[in-house]
């Protein structure tokens, strides 16, 4: 491959880039945050416009270092239409100032740029850099507000937690590169194809990898800092790192475990289907008992993040399909909600669940968006959460992987408790305050793109589905 079909590749990257050190320069001059995170915007549907198309060959670039099949590229939409609201909530979001509006559009930008790196890595120390680069990125953002203690205590945490699983991660791959003698995923691959290596070292080896990934996707026992990240990090952040860092650390899951390394998959599965367990158990109980809406969300995306882990487990094309689906669903699910908890924080300054009373005879349209993100992350009919846990639970039942979806199906019940007691406050209570401020244009863009979403997606999700099929073509040998 030539220089210029390389750089058409790493062009949306490029585009990122200079827009993001353009945007740090220019807010030196200038305190308009609007006009920064319009700039961030328009880099973003640039990139976009200049993503490149997959090819069949899953052609290699940069030594092997990435590649460009269709998989790499349903995963980068999905990380730019992220970037893309996140920057349409954050110019929404009245707790950020203008005055680092410039630092704080800087590294969302930069955030994406290591998304679209993550997702098209072919290689473990690709991976790293790339997974390393967004999570530092992620610690700063959740940082962000640094006078305030509970910003600062969650960066902390996150921190703390993601050095741990990193260095876990790093150890393993450095060991898989002692017994394979590289570090290329598509040698690995063939390597265990061919039966070249010890199997027994080589499972125990990709369960340290399987460490730092869990840390990524929120997973059990990993998923210790999700709620004070979440309620520490300004609520745009928390929005972000719901969705962004979870996609990316799900993409990489699949790519290394039911790609690559499924070879090992009997050596695998069963501990993913524990984890998987555990994490939609633990992450639904204590939902149950939180009074902070940020706080019961982290606990939310603990419990989603173990059902999109049932279709890793079944390892099949159905359950592949579902795991596209169902990461899908939940951006537009769980970007629909933070977009409404930032509507209402601008105006009742607080992030309790209580706070919300009322919120119906306030602001009828908000509540209303709320109650329909909210029960499409209960799976109620028809919305895009529904359908989303119908293929995997369908899957799971498929394989015969029974207990599995049983377990999957009961831990949705739980979840409708705690989700639909925020929908009670907001509709069967009086509110304590008459007045609400009015929203801002991006912040309404944003809600009302994850509110189209998730009604078209989950009414009429044959043609998502047919674009995750040819995404598929991935897996394929």
């Amino acid at each position: 491959m030539n220089i210029l079909d390389t750089f058409k590749f790493i062009l949306p990257e490029t585009i990122l880039l200079l827009f993001a050190l353009g945007i740090l320069i220019y807010s030196l001059f200038t305190k308009n945050g609007n006009f920064l995170g319009a700039l961030a915007l328009a880099a973003v549907v640039l990139a976009s416009l200049c993503l490149p198309q997959a090819r069949a060959s899953h052609a290699g670039l940069f030594f092997n270092m990435l590649t460009d099949d269709a998989f790499s590229l349903f995963f980068k939409v999905v990380s730019l239409f992220v970037a893309g609201l996140i920057v349409l909530v954050s110019m929404g979001y009245k707790a950020l100032s203008g005055e680092h509006a410039g630092e704080y559009y800087f590294l969302l930008l930069v955030a994406a740029i290591a998304m679209l790196l993550a997702v098209s890595s072919n290689n473990l120390l690709m991976i790293y850099i790339a997974l390393e680069m967004l999570s530092l990125v992620s610690y700063i953002l959740v940082g962000f507000f640094k006078k305030d203690n509970l910003s600062s205590e969650g960066a902390l945490k996150y921190f703390l937690f993601g050095a741990l699983s990193t260095g876990v991660m790093l150890y393993g791959i450095s060991l898989i590169y002692g017994l394979f003698g590289t570090t290329d995923l598509t040698i690995i691959s063939q390597t265990l194809i061919a039966g070249q290596v010890n199997i027994l070292v080589a499972s125990v080896l990709l369960l340290l990898i399987l460490a730092g990934l869990c840390f990524k996707c929120g997973l059990v026992p990993f998923h210790m800092w999700v709620p004070d990240a979440y309620q520490g990090a300004p609520t745009a952040v928390t929005a972000f790192i719901s969705v962004g860092p979870k996609a990316v650390g799900f993409a990489v899951l699949l790519r290394i475990f039911t790609k690559n390394f499924f070879p090992l998959y009997a050596n695998w599965a069963d501990i993913a289907m524990l984890i998987s367990i555990f994490t939609m158990t633990i992450g639904n109980i204590i939902a149950i008992s939180q009074t902070n809406i940020k706080r019961m969300m982290g606990y939310s995306s603990i419990a989603q993040a173990g059902y999109i882990l049932i279709g890793v487990v079944v390892g099949t094309a159905s359950g592949m399909q579902g795991v596209l689906y169902y990461i899908l669903a939940y951006v537009l699910m769980n970007l629909g909600a933070f977009g409404c908890v930032v509507l209402v924080s601008n105006s009742v300054r607080s992030d309790a669940i209580e706070d919300y009373a009322g919120l119906y005879k306030k602001d009828p349209v908000s509540a209303f968006c709320l109650s329909v993100f909210l029960l499409s992350l209960a799976g109620i009919p028809p919305l895009a959460g529904f359908f989303a846990k119908f293929l995997i639970f369908a899957a799971a039942i498929e394989s015969k992987f029974i207990f599995l979806a049983i377990v999957g199906a009961v831990n949705s019940v739980i979840a409708v408790y705690y989700y639909v007691k925020v929908i009670k406050y907001m509709y069967l209570h009086e509110p304590k305050s008459k007045d609400m401020e009015k929203t801002s244009a991006p912040l309404q863009i944003a809600v009302a793109i994850t509110l189209v979403g998730v009604l078209v997606i989950g009414l009429f999700p044959h043609f998502f589905l047919s674009w995750i099929g040819s995404s598929q073509s991935f897996f394929s040998p």
